[in-house]
């Protein structure tokens, strides 16, 4: 009988994640990626108000102007989560005062596109969301 190692385990256990099933770890990044900032943040990071642009490197005061409404704590651990989760980095530059940006990594390119339509959705849609809404409450 052949002995697998964790990595072959690991592995194996991969090629099964489904998160539909509650014991999934996909289920715990899903709503990481999913939550308002961060799916404000990624869809805004290069890109600009209008998400028309090409991603590129943003400081923190050019994202805290696109996100009206976020406070600075909510944007800096926003932005800490996504570093930590390998999204986007951030680069500090030596000058007086010291420049940071952001930029998305590859792994946080693979996500921009989808995040930014959704953006769209949601702001093509909200007023047909608002309409069924209040129907749906009349009829209660």
């Amino acid at each position: 009988m052949a002995t697998t190692t964790a990595a072959e385990k690991k592995a194996a256990a991969k090629t099964q994640y489904n998160a539909f099933l509650a014991v999934c770890p996909s289920q715990k990044l899903l709503a990481q990626v999913s939550g308002k900032w961060v799916t404000l943040v990624l869809s805004a990071l290069g890109s600009g108000p209008d998400c028309d642009g090409d991603p590129r490197p943003m400081r923190y005061s050019e994202l805290a102007r696109v996100l009206a409404g976020v406070s600075p704590k909510m944007l800096s651990q926003t932005l800490k989560s996504l570093e930590r989760d390998g999204l986007l980095d951030r680069t500090a530059t030596p000058t007086v005062p010291v420049t940071v940006t952001y930029e998305l990594t590859e792994l946080g390119l693979s996500l921009h596109q989808t995040v930014r339509q959704l953006k769209r959705w949601a702001e093509t849609h909200r007023d047909a969301v608002s309409t069924n809404q209040a129907q749906f409450d009349a009829r209660r």
